[in-house]
């Protein structure tokens, strides 16, 4: 009987095996593509879409079960309407192209209004229109055959345009020239511009465009820009993959440890008269506070100029970003005085994401932000001693970005995080006096906050939500008093389809006291006593992190479809990234290859005692610091990490710009790149690990990876490769390839099954240039 019994649970278990070990269909596959955002996004009914400002009243897109509709709304009239006559533009855009348009479904989703003319301009069907709102008459554009953007394009050179819209300034040969917008007349502004030492250049390191770098003045008659010395630099290289002979791309890009860097010899440029003005002070080495860039938005970062032209305020911000210097220069002579230096033991940022410090020329007075008391917090300064009058805001959480500073009435509006009960992650507005008194709360509700205000500040467009809470848009007074409901995103139609949404976790690190958070997406159709392998999406930073956006959205990646297939993919905001305490976005300094991943690894333990986790067969990968760290993960940690897909990772960061490694790392000198490096722990490889990369990758040039190929070889470890011949950073069209092949990465050696062959998904079978 007990033989008989045995032999029964045999075949009992023989039979569980093969249900577990049965192959994935290419309808398995078609069924999780239903979880990715082209499928998800018709279902998805957006209340009220993001507000366009037009003087003191604003458009929206409103998506709802019944269709689409463009609302107008002016705030302190306090109405709502249509923008235009819906089903008259249908009318007429049926006949101008033949084809039947219904008026709750216009073929476009955005539009430029003008009050001036009241027409609205759209591209659809491939033309771009006008519409007359008064006599519905609809005028098809004969010129313009491609769909309108904004900013201004010259012959492949971008203009950087004046604040009063009259002028644009642009690089030609080096140099920089002015063009009057409407006379079309040019004249040559600077003359010893050479290849090399060009004006207002953006072409040093990872990031290069043809535009214009330069910050101007109010009045539009000046412009502050540089000379960028790059004579002295190494080339990075890459080389095109085509029949015959290929191309050499060949540019600037300094690495960590470089004698040399990109220099600044800052200028002041008087547009009406064509004179350079240099400023009065050694060349600045280019770095800024915002980043591993010198601009912001475009514009030449840390320039903040006074109304009347006269001079402006600037930082210069050391190579290794611990010491930001803070001057003000007088744009006539050039003179230089300074007000006061920062100097930190990391590295100095002026915000999250933003440049915060304000110069306040009619009071005399800096707006300052620091993280001294490890918040990021601002500080009022006298701009003539350089002595600190007084902190404006503090205690156990930071602000974010300085939205507004009314000086009339001494208030700063601003977004802060951590201040507020749960999700420190979670964005509110805020706004208090310079004198730090009356802090206020001017978004209450317990979400992720999103704002827009009017340009006359007196209203503004509140959108609120979680991970997996809807959002909800309102309309508000400057000082938060809820005027209206403007809509809120309805998933009812997606959610019938079988979609949920993903559950928000909180752990603890691993040092085992620091909360860290992140979102886990399970399987819709979940079976009872079964495990399931994990999946790990990382993003480490230190700049960013793996869930980046913590509003609501239908969909995230693939992160959704990819549990269709069988696992459960978890995101985790490891220790070291942003928009916490300063110590806390210092924990990996100077050693990033840590990359999160002790927290990674706790995390996922933490969350199997709750979710069906198989904890033998964790996976993981990421792009670019993701890739780097996804490498890292089966290098350093093989016994856990199983199987990995490393795209585009900066695997070597002696082989990354200099900005990057040397910002959160330190220079070469004071920091062990070597013990950081992949390759260096490449040996170790027990698992499964998918390399990926553009061979044009102008950000984290293809020599990355190879360095980690080389070791592979040498260990005799065995690996797959992915290249994309004409790829850079992103892979651009072969999205859709490389996703398949991430799935089937996973399927195969972390579910252990088979997968339909060359499955395609929507892109992955178009033709590629």
């Amino acid at each position: 009987m007990k033989k008989q019994l045995l032999t029964i649970g045999t075949i009992l278990t023989f039979f569980t095996l093969k249900a577990q070990n049965e192959p994935l269909t290419e309808q398995d596959y078609a069924r999780a593509e239903q979880f990715l955002g082209y499928h998800i996004e018709p279902f998805v009914d957006e209340g009220a879409g993001m507000p366009f400002w037009v003087g003191t009243q604003f458009w929206y897109l409103s998506k709802t079960d019944k269709g689409n509709q463009f609302l107008l709304v002016n705030p302190a009239k306090k109405t709502k309407q249509p923008l235009f006559n819906h089903q008259q533009l249908a009318v007429e855009l049926s006949k101008a192209t033949n084809k039947t348009q219904e008026a709750t479904k216009l073929p476009f989703q955005t539009l430029v209004y003008s009050t001036h003319a009241l027409t609205v301009a759209f591209y659809a069907e491939g033309q771009s229109w006008s519409y007359d709102i008064k006599t519905n008459a609809l005028t098809e554009s004969k010129t313009n055959k491609t769909e309108p953007v904004r900013g201004r394009m010259m012959s492949g050179t971008i203009e950087t345009v004046s604040p009063d819209g009259k002028k644009a300034v642009f690089i030609k040969d080096w140099n920089l020239w002015v063009k009057d917008i409407v006379s079309k007349k040019e004249m040559q502004l600077t003359f010893d511009g050479v290849k090399d030492y060009g004006y207002a250049t953006d072409n040093a390191g990872w990031t290069n465009s043809a535009r214009a770098i330069v910050k101007w003045s109010a009045d539009s008659k000046k412009i502050a820009t540089y000379q960028q010395d790059e004579r002295h630099l190494k080339d990075m290289y890459l080389v095109t993959t085509n029949v015959g002979s290929p191309t050499l791309k060949a540019w600037k890009y300094p690495l960590p440890g470089d004698k040399e860097i990109a220099k600044l010899r800052r200028v002041v440029i008087d547009v009406e008269n064509a004179k350079v003005v240099s400023l009065q002070i050694p060349l600045d080495e280019h770095r800024s506070s915002l980043s591993d860039d010198i601009k912001d938005g475009g514009q030449l970062a840390d320039v903040d100029w006074n109304a009347d032209g006269s001079e402006f305020a600037f930082l210069s911000t050391s190579r290794d970003h611990k010491v930001s210097k803070l001057q003000i220069a007088n744009a006539t002579t050039g003179a230089v005085r300074e007000v006061f230096t920062e100097t930190v033991k990391t590295h100095f940022e002026s915000g999250v994401r933003s440049i915060n410090w304000r110069y306040l020329p009619k009071t005399d007075e800096i707006l300052w932000y620091s993280e001294r008391d490890n918040w990021g917090h601002l500080y009022l300064y006298d701009a003539k001693t350089g002595k600190v009058k007084n902190q404006i805001t503090k205690g156990n959480w930071l602000v974010g970005r300085l939205l507004k500073v009314d000086e009339k009435n001494r208030t700063l509006y601003f977004t802060g995080y951590g201040r507020e009960q749960g999700n420190p992650y979670f964005s509110y507005l805020y706004k208090i006096g310079f004198d730090g008194k009356g802090l206020a709360l001017l978004t209450p509700d317990l979400c992720n906050h999103q704002v827009s205000f009017s340009p006359d500040f007196k209203y503004m467009v509140d959108t609120y939500s979680q991970p997996n809470v809807p959002s909800i848009t309102v309309l508000r007074d400057i000082n938060g008093k809820k005027i209206e409901e403007l809509g809120r995103t309805d998933i009812s139609r997606l959610q019938a389809k079988g979609w949920k949404a993903p559950d928000v976790v909180k752990l603890l690190a691993a040092d085992g006291k620091t909360d860290i958070y992140g979102l886990v997406f399970t399987p819709t159709q979940m079976k009872a006593g079964k495990k399931y392998p994990v999946v790990d999406y990382i993003y480490p930073g230190p700049q960013g992190g793996s869930v980046g956006n913590w509003s609501f959205s239908a969909f995230r990646s693939d992160h959704q479809a990819l549990a269709e297939l069988g696992f459960i993919v978890v995101l985790i905001e490891g220790t070291s990234n942003p928009m916490r305490s300063k110590s806390y976005h210092d924990m990996n300094y100077g050693n990033m290859g840590e990359n999160t991943l002790p927290d990674q690894i706790t995390a996922i333990k933490q969350l199997s005692e709750k979710y069906p986790i198989d904890i033998d067969k964790v996976g993981i990968w990421g792009h670019s610091g993701g890739g780097f760290a996804t490498a890292a993960a089966l290098f350093r940690y093989p016994e856990f990490f199983k199987v990995g897909v490393s795209q585009a990772g900066n695997h070597d960061n002696r082989n990354y710009e200099d900005d990057w490694g040397e910002r959160y790392n330190g220079l070469l000198e004071n920091s062990d790149y070597e013990a950081q490096a992949n390759q260096t722990h490449a040996k170790n490889l027990k698992g499964k690990l998918m390399l990926a990369h553009g061979m044009m990758d102008n950000n984290v040039p293809p020599y990355n990876v190879y360095l980690v190929i080389d070791a592979l070889n040498k260990a005799n470890k065995d690996y797959d490769l992915v290249l994309f011949p004409h790829s850079s950073h992103g892979f651009g069209a072969y999205n859709p390839y490389m996703m398949r092949r991430r799935w089937d990465y996973f399927v195969k050696h972390l579910k252990g099954v088979a997968t339909p062959r060359e499955y395609n998904l929507r892109g992955a079978n178009q033709e590629q240039k």
